[in-house]
């Protein structure tokens, strides 16, 4: 099936179009959340939601961009409001470890060794979270999602030059905040 195919099923109420959008994109939409919430329960439900709106809004869904493009607005969309909306009732985000002993080889981490890479992954997010957010997100989109230059920009709906100049900004402010920590915290 096509995407014209599926997305016109979904529009159209077919439930088996929708099952294969989901299926299709369900990992895109999760990764792109969690860069952004830093959690996985918590990106699985801004995912849902993310896809309960696709379902109401696909009649809508102009083809001048690729629905992967689509969805990957959606889904920064759902996630930039979701840490607002925290952000204002004043909780914590939980971090998650980037790294974690899956990713490590067998009997490579010590325990200080998984205290201070859990630390050093809370410093990054905590410096992520804190850029404005049109640098966060061009940064996770492109970072977390390997994203070229060019989807950013469709993502965003930008310029590939605006794209650079938030990228710089972005990569210089946590340049600047990693290196105050680094130099408070000893890591």
């Amino acid at each position: 099936m096509t995407e014209a195919e599926m997305i016109q099923g979904v529009a159209s109420g077919d439930e088996n179009a929708f099952r294969l959008l989901v299926e299709s994109y369900r990992q895109q939409v999760v990764n792109t959340c969690f860069g952004i919430v830093h959690n996985l329960a918590d990106a699985e439900d801004v995912a849902q939601e993310v896809f309960v709106e696709v379902f109401r809004s696909a009649s809508g869904f102009r083809a001048d961009a690729r629905l992967s493009t689509w969805l990957y607005r959606i889904a920064v969309n759902r996630s930039l409001n979701w840490v607002r909306s925290r952000k204002r009732r004043n909780w914590l985000l939980p971090f998650e470890g980037i790294f974690s002993a899956a990713h490590e080889p067998a009997g490579t981490e010590t325990p200080a060794s998984g205290i201070e890479s859990r630390q050093r992954a809370q410093l990054l997010h905590r410096a992520v979270d804190s850029l404005p957010d049109n640098q966060r997100t061009a940064f996770v989109l492109n970072k977390y999602e390997e994203l070229s230059y060019q989807q950013v920009a469709e993502v965003m709906e930008l310029s590939v030059a605006a794209v650079e100049s938030l990228l710089h900004r972005a990569r210089k402010n946590l340049q600047k905040k990693l290196y105050a920590c680094y130099r408070k915290n000893g890591l």
